[in-house]
């Protein structure tokens, strides 16, 4: 089965790539995550998430950790964790609804990137669940497609910090502050609601404020 579909090869033949296309194919594509792919992503604290729900409404996320977060339990099946984020679930919910993901990686200062395509699973009580402190759930992809792309637009990036709030086995997690907004604190789960009552109120500008500061 072809890569490509029909509107794909539509563009291909416009602009006399289909050859290119083809040969990208053959010799690039590839369903096992061999050991410079491996590689690569274990090496990574992020990357970005495609989904679509089952009427094709698409989503695309941003996913961190700390580095190595991204797991090869082997060479066709990755893994990751769901952490606390904004409770709309739009990415994860999507992978319910339609399993079909796909995963890039990237790298700012050393530019390359990965392309893996695959099928989600979410199942209670996933046994990598204990290795991830504060996750709520463990994603497995199930690969279909790996392949690397030209990285010749990725802008070099040079790192600033890592980010406080991935959490850390023994390490309290800082609470955000956008949960301290004050049309937000009364809509939290109940796990942060109290806590977000013994911290002062914030108006958006507030928040934004201290983005833009930060």
């Amino acid at each position: 089965m072809s890569l490509y579909h029909d509107k794909q090869r539509e563009l291909q033949d416009a602009f006399d790539t289909r050859r290119l296309a083809d040969v990208i194919e053959s010799s690039n594509v590839h369903d096992t995550l061999n050991p410079m792919d491996q590689a690569f992503i274990v090496s990574k604290d992020f990357f970005f998430l495609a989904t679509a729900d089952k009427s094709g409404k698409p989503s695309c996320s941003f996913k961190a950790g700390p580095t190595g977060f991204v797991r090869i339990v082997d060479e066709r099946t990755l893994a990751f964790p769901c952490y606390d984020g904004n409770g709309m679930y739009l990415s994860m919910g999507n992978l319910l609804a339609n399993p079909k993901a796909g995963m890039l990686f990237l790298d700012f200062e050393k530019p390359n990137r990965l392309r893996v395509s695959g099928e989600a699973s979410i199942a209670e009580g996933d046994p990598l669940l204990a290795e991830y402190p504060e996750a709520q759930f463990v994603i497995r992809i199930a690969v279909t497609e790996i392949f690397l792309n030209c990285p010749r637009y990725i802008p070099r990036l040079k790192r600033v910090a890592d980010s406080p709030f991935v959490p850390v086995a023994g390490k309290p997690t800082p609470f955000p502050n956008w949960k301290q907004i004050d049309f937000v604190r009364e809509s939290l789960p109940a796990r942060d609601r109290q806590k977000a009552m013994q911290m002062p109120a914030i108006d958006i500008m507030d928040y934004i404020k201290s983005i833009e500061e930060s």
